[in-house]
């Protein structure tokens, strides 16, 4: 399901739209959209919620998901299926919530937001994850080990439920 698309659509339908955003879209935004997606599915919410990621830049544009991303996420019971893509400012009036991994995409997405309200969009994962202090960046895991994709899902799975939970309130709040 791609709900950031090139479409010129605006709003075919009511669901809340979520999209996390990494540097390449290949490690930290895929397992992201895959462990919020399962977690919005197992709260009964993935009728109403709809689920995506996207990279600040193109570089791997069409390609899977990294490899131990995809090691990471299938040896954790989570789904993979996987193509990656640029974020796009005339994507911002289709989503409720742009889910960033680190500071860096924040800024650059909060500068890519055509207004205001498309730059408030904008939240930082680990914002969502109580546990979190200090640095609250999901470090990239690209140039390590998969002791770094492991310590990234974590994180990932740490504030997925943080974020589930203003989901649903955003959610309710939408259908009251």
């Amino acid at each position: 399901m791609s709900l950031c698309p090139t479409r010129t659509d605006r709003r075919v339908n009511s669901a809340y739209r979520v999209c996390f955003v990494c540097t390449g879209n290949i490690c930290r935004s895929p397992m992201a959209e895959s462990v919020f997606r399962a977690r919005v599915a197992e709260a009964g919410l993935d009728d109403v919620v709809e689920v995506d990621s996207a990279g600040t830049g193109g570089w791997h544009e069409g390609d899977g998901a990294d490899r131990r991303t995809v090691a990471v996420l299938e040896a954790n019971g989570y789904e993979s299926g996987h193509s990656a893509r640029q974020f796009r400012a005339d994507w911002f009036p289709l989503l409720d919530l742009v889910i960033a991994l680190d500071e860096g995409h924040v800024r650059e997405l909060r500068r890519l937001a055509p207004s205001a309200d498309d730059a408030a969009k904008v939240r930082l994962l680990r914002a969502y994850d109580p546990g979190a202090v200090g640095d609250v960046d999901v470090p990239d895991p690209y140039y390590g080990g998969m002791d770094g994709f492991e310590e990234c899902l974590e994180m990932v799975e740490s504030a997925s439920e943080g974020l589930l939970a203003a989901v649903r309130t955003a959610v309710e709040e939408r259908a009251a």
